[in-house]
C-alpha cells in the first residue's frame, strides 16, 4: 500500500518521484539507495582521447547537487570507473575559482547541445526534462579506475565533456 511520495527537484524541475509503502517506512533507507536516472554520454580525457560513452546512474541528493555513480556498461557487475557531480551554476560559478573551473569543470548546458547527451529509460518528454534541469548544472568528473587497469592505482584523473569550452568570465 502507497503512504507517501519523495519528490526530487532541480532547478524547479521534478525529477522523479518515488512511492513509499507502509513495508518500507521501517527500514531506514541507505545513502546507496535512489540512482535511479540513467544518462549516457563519453567523456574526453587529459590527452585527448574520447573514452565511453558511460553510463551514469544519477540521484539528486538536493536541489543545487546531483550525483552520479558512472560505469563502462550496465552490467549488473559493472566496476564503478568514475563519479560525477552536477553542481546548480550558481553554486560552482559562485565558489570555484575560474582557473579551476576551466581545469576540472563543464558546462552540461553546452554537453548537450552537442548530441552525445542521452537520458535513458524514461519517456521522451521526461528525458528532455531531465536534460533541461542538467542544462542548468556545471558538471565535474572523478575517474577513479584507470582503463584497462586491473586494479585502481591511485591516481585520479578529471575528464572532461567531448565539446567542453573554457570560461572567459
Amino acid at each position: 500500500m502507497v503512504k507517501g511520495f519523495v519528490k526530487f527537484t532541480v532547478g524547479g524541475v521534478l525529477l522523479f518521484s518515488t512511492a513509499v509503502s507502509q513495508a518500507q517506512e521501517g527500514k531506514k533507507p541507505s545513502p546507496a539507495e535512489g540512482f535511479t536516472l540513467h544518462v549516457m554520454a563519453p567523456h574526453k580525457f587529459e590527452n585527448g582521447t574520447v573514452h565511453g560513452p558511460y553510463h551514469h546512474y544519477c540521484k539528486p541528493i538536493n536541489p543545487e547537487i546531483i550525483q552520479c555513480l558512472l560505469f563502462e556498461s550496465t552490467d549488473q557487475n559493472a566496476l564503478l570507473t568514475d563519479v560525477e557531480y552536477f553542481v546548480s551554476k550558481s553554486v560552482s560559478r559562485a565558489h570555484v575559482p575560474l582557473k579551476t573551473w576551466n581545469k576540472f569543470y563543464h558546462d552540461h548546458e553546452v554537453e548537450i547541445a552537442t548530441g552525445r547527451v542521452q537520458v535513458l529509460d524514461l519517456p521522451e518528454d521526461k528525458a528532455k526534462e531531465i536534460a533541461a534541469a542538467a542544462a542548468k548544472t556545471d558538471g565535474i568528473i572523478f575517474h577513479l579506475w584507470p582503463d584497462g587497469a586491473k586494479a585502481p592505482n591511485g591516481v585520479v584523473g578529471h575528464p572532461q565533456s567531448v565539446g567542453h569550452k573554457h570560461r572567459k568570465e
